[in-house]
């Protein structure tokens, strides 16, 4: 059976009220490219029952950072910092498709990262990256279930900031906590239990551009903030994976020591990486060919749009 001309949007409700009041600008321009071409576009409630009833149902299916359930559903994730988004097969940042590509920095000309990196470091920081210095603590941004060994981790996020202040005893190390994670009564007082042993240690909410402004380096498992601390020129250890892992010291490659030595030499081309995983990469949502960038991602996850 050919699939339908149809799009259902599965969203929860601030951005189900914002696409059906045309204020969502992506999944609207997806909406328009759509309609165009004779399709019939529903905006729908997001639920766990809504997205199982969607396999069932003949058309295409679009989420919202949650899991593709089927052959015909795919989801879209904002890429980091608006305007960018990505539509992918898997709502798994490390299994995205900039995740599986090469980054040659050769292919990507200086100037013209330099140009777009410099625009964005004032706009998303406000100065804060022209101001840097590299003698501060090393810094670890934490997400959330810190007591948890997670798939896609090398070890837990609390293993991961003792294996950071043992391995650097003499140098400070902040862990600045999400600020908007509930933390748990465990995981604070798993986290007071390393700060008062190892007194290199030190705890913050918040704080990521005055942290990145100072750090010497970034250790996290997926963190954004690992990637905008390449606003900041500050190299990066990884110990989950990620779609943004192609400069980063890999824990799953190359072991922690080894990764925690290498980090502190590496000088990855940081402007030429974020012009290629952002403007060759994505879907810049107020070029003026995003509609052309919404057809080929589509195409090329195979959904029949012409």
């Amino acid at each position: 059976m050919p699939v339908a001309k149809i799009l259902r949007v599965y969203l929860d409700p601030e951005p189900l009220q914002r696409a059906r009041q045309g204020k969502f600008n992506f999944v609207n321009k997806i909406a328009l490219v759509l309609e165009k071409r004779g399709f019939r576009v529903e905006y729908r409630k997001n639920s766990d029952l809504e997205r199982l009833a969607s396999a069932a149902r003949n058309g295409y299916s679009l989420f919202l950072m949650d899991d593709p359930l089927h052959a015909n559903a795919l989801t879209m994730r904002r890429s980091y910092f608006y305007p960018f988004w990505r539509i992918e097969a898997s709502s798994k940042r490390w299994e995205f498709e900039v995740s599986k590509k090469v980054f040659d920095p050769s292919e990507v000309d200086p100037d013209t990262a330099k140009a777009w990196a410099d625009k964005w470091r004032r706009w998303l920081f406000q100065g804060a990256a022209s101001h840097v210095t590299k003698d501060g603590p090393i810094y670890v941004p934490l997400q959330g279930r810190l007591l948890s060994h997670r798939s896609f981790q090398a070890v837990s996020p609390i293993e991961m900031v003792e294996q950071v202040a043992t391995r650097f005893p003499d140098i400070p190390v902040l862990v600045g906590l999400h600020p908007s994670e509930a933390y748990t009564q465990a995981e604070n007082e798993a986290l007071e239990t390393l700060r008062a042993r190892q007194s290199n240690l030190a705890v913050t909410t918040g704080e990521m551009k005055q942290a990145l402004t100072a750090c010497r380096f970034v250790v996290s498992q997926n963190s954004s903030a690992a990637l905008f601390g390449y606003f900041f020129a500050k190299p990066t250890v990884l110990f989950g994976r990620i779609d943004f892992h192609h400069i980063a010291a890999n824990v799953h490659d190359l072991g922690a020591q080894e990764a925690f030595d290498a980090v502190q030499t590496m000088a990855p081309e940081f402007d030429r990486y974020l012009y290629w995983f952002t403007m060759l990469n994505a879907i810049r949502a107020d070029a003026e060919d995003c509609e052309g960038q919404i057809l080929r991602t589509l195409r090329k996850r195979g959904w029949q749009v012409d």
